[in-house]
């Protein structure tokens, strides 16, 4: 996919990946591991405005996708951001997620919450962006340089450009994926609950995919450690 632009404090989020030697994923782990600051995409208290957004929408009215677009426009363009590496394909992501949830509103069941069935049409959105670029890669004999991902946007001023980096170069040799898996959990905050639902799969999977993410990570960042480290222990 090219470089990304991620929206992360790049010092922090290395260093974690590179001294963790985490044993599998379990369950009451992940709890004492996440992040304080990650917000669920539907929290309890949120739960009846997410109906009343869901009713709204499919009853016509405008003023439950503007609430939307208020409440979840920001961290979906940041989401598409990151999984596509463009500000401006990010932009485009989700005007036209916003009116496939218009044109398919009606199809939509309650099976998840309305947040994260508009958040599954984003990454699907965004799939389908990916798959357009390399169809144009396959068919034209020398990509512009239009077609390149373009080159990271510094969102963290105070974070290392060498270690931004490096993430960026270790997350594209990740599959498609565990980055995604990735970027969604440890960069966008969300829980695996949710992701499962963003991605049609199980928790389970999703944390298996997360396990296995970090893991690659750090055989890529983590030094090697030298013979004689190694016979110290």
């Amino acid at each position: 996919m090219g470089t990304m632009g991620l929206a992360l404090p790049w010092e922090t989020k290395i260093s974690t990946v590179a001294r963790q030697r985490e044993p599998r994923v379990e369950p009451s782990e992940d709890r004492m591991n996440r992040s304080q600051s990650a917000v669920p995409l539907v929290s309890v208290g949120a739960a009846s405005e997410d109906t009343e957004l869901a009713t709204r929408c499919l009853a016509g009215d405008l003023t439950g996708y503007e609430r939307l677009y208020a409440l979840q426009g920001a961290r979906m363009k940041n989401v598409a951001r990151n999984l596509l590496g463009s500000a401006s394909d990010a932009e485009d992501a989700v005007q036209e997620t916003f009116l496939k949830v218009q044109r398919s509103i009606t199809s939509f069941r309650g099976q998840s919450s309305f947040v994260t069935w508009t958040y599954r049409i984003l990454i699907n959105t965004c799939y389908d962006v990916r798959r357009s670029r390399m169809r144009k890669k396959e068919v034209s004999s020398e990509p512009s340089e239009n077609e390149e991902a373009p080159r990271p946007e510094p969102r963290a001023p105070g974070a290392h450009p060498s270690l931004r980096m490096a993430l960026e170069r270790a997350l594209a040799g990740l599959t498609k994926h565990q980055r995604d898996v990735f970027l969604l959990y440890e960069v966008e905050g969300f829980h695996h609950a949710e992701i499962a639902g963003m991605l049609e799969i199980t928790e389970t999977a999703s944390k298996n995919t997360l396990f296995q993410a970090k893991k690659n990570l750090r055989q890529v960042l983590e030094p090697p450690r030298s013979p004689s480290a190694a016979g110290a222990r």
